[in-house]
Parts: C-alpha cells; structure tokens; sequence
C-alpha cells in the first residue's frame, strides 16, 4: 500500500465541513466518492483536521493509501476530473509510510477577512466578512498582541471540542490591513480548539466596535469564561492558509 499525501484548496460554501457526513457533502466525502470511482476500492482520506460548514481552505493537507498503481499525477489529475471546481487537488506526493495528515501536523494558519465598508461586496460575499460599522484597526491590533504566546483558550472554546487540553500556544497573532477597507486577521499556533478562530474574531470585533477595551480582551482570555468573550464569527471569512510539519 502506497501512502500519497495530498494539497487541497477548496471553497467550502457549498459544503458541510470537512468531516464525511452521511447525508450531506462534505470536502472529504467528495474525495472519498472520486477515490472509489478510481480505483473501485473504498479509501479513507485523513484531513489535518476539520473545517467547518462554510470554511475554506488554501492548502488543507489530507493522506490517503491505496494499491492501485497509480502514479502521482494520475491521482491529482484523476481526481480533479471528477471532483467539482471548488475542490482542486493542487499537489500530490508519494509519502512515508508512517505519514498521517492529522496526527504529524505541527501546527497551522489560519486567516480571517473582513470587508470593513458601507456597501457589502457580491463577489466576495462569500469570503468575508461584511461590517458595516468603522473598525477601530489600532485598538484591534493591540488586542491581538495578547494572544501571542501559551495560554488556556477555554474562553473561546466551541461547545463539543475534542480536546485533552485547552491550551495551546500562539505564535503569530496580527491584524493587518490590504486597503481601507479589506482587514485580515492572521493566527498561527500549534493547535485550534473548536470555534477558536472564530470566538477570537468575533471578540476582537468587540474591540473594533469600542465595545470592549483591548486590556479587556486581555482579560477574557485569562478568565477562562467562554459566556465574557464575544459572539461566534460567520464562516465565510475563515481560510485555513496552510498545514505546519
């Protein structure tokens, strides 16, 4: 048995999640489906981890192991034939045996866009987003600056997360603007719990909003109190950038 490690871009709008559900499509499903019909074998695709409905992926980083004899490129362009225009194999590799997608994976990167402007944007509706309010950028920013470092992210933890331990270490936490009004928040860490990123954005917005002081922010994350942290970010403004080994 071969293991092949592949690189999947996706746009996950049309999608429930990462994770194979039974009645609903999922990006893994889909490849499952298209691996099947290759290779006339069931395989089981391991993902670096889940995404959620409505997230999206530049590099998510999946495994998978088959005897069929295909080469590397019969499989990217194989599967890229079946699979629909959301779903892109962008990179297939041969891989150790011993490779697993998820449990090697050192870390990850995730972003977040915002569309900070009166006019919502129809192309991007599904990429961003969209706020209408001015963002204090500053104030979002020096709140950011706290999430550096390792620390219990029980306060912007998800209802139902796999978890042993809410800790988890951040190693790049920056609020960065492309123009007046696209914002990109950017995180990196070893690990995300369930809903992580999004609490995360969702609180930060409070900061934006002068709702909530950046030394407040601060504060949240130490309480350990998911009820003091903002609301749970929308989907579709959430990109996982890539897969850290």
């Amino acid at each position: 048995m071969q293991n092949y490690r592949l690189t999947i871009e996706y746009d996950g709008t049309a999608y429930h999640g990462w994770q194979r559900q039974k009645d609903d499509p999922t990006i893994q499903g889909e490849i499952e489906k298209a691996l099947e019909v290759m290779t006339r074998q069931r395989v089981a695709v391991n993902g670096s981890g889940r995404t959620d409905a409505g997230v999206h992926a530049l590099a998510q980083t999946a495994n998978f192991k088959s005897d069929a004899g295909l080469s590397t490129e019969a499989f990217q362009m194989g599967l890229n034939s079946l699979l629909k225009d959301d779903i892109v194999i962008k990179d297939c590799q041969e891989a150790e045996d011993m490779f697993h997608a998820r449990y090697d994976a050192k870390g990850k990167i995730y972003q977040y866009c915002f569309l900070n402007a009166k006019v919502p944007s129809a192309i991007s509706r599904n990429r961003v987003w969209h706020i209408r309010k001015q963002l204090n950028f500053y104030a979002m920013q020096r709140a950011a600056v706290h999430l550096i470092g390792e620390h219990d992210f029980k306060a912007f933890e998800g209802t139902g997360s796999p978890r042993s331990s809410t800790v988890r270490k951040v190693t790049m936490a920056e609020i960065s603007r492309e123009s007046a009004e696209n914002i990109t928040f950017t995180i990196e860490a070893n690990g995300f719990l369930r809903y992580m990123v999004r609490n995360i954005v969702g609180t930060l917005v409070e900061v934006g909003q002068s709702k909530m002081a950046p030394e407040r922010f601060k504060a949240v994350l130490e309480c350990g109190d998911r009820g003091q942290a903002g609301a749970t970010a929308p989907p579709q403004g959430l990109f996982l950038v890539k897969v850290l080994y």
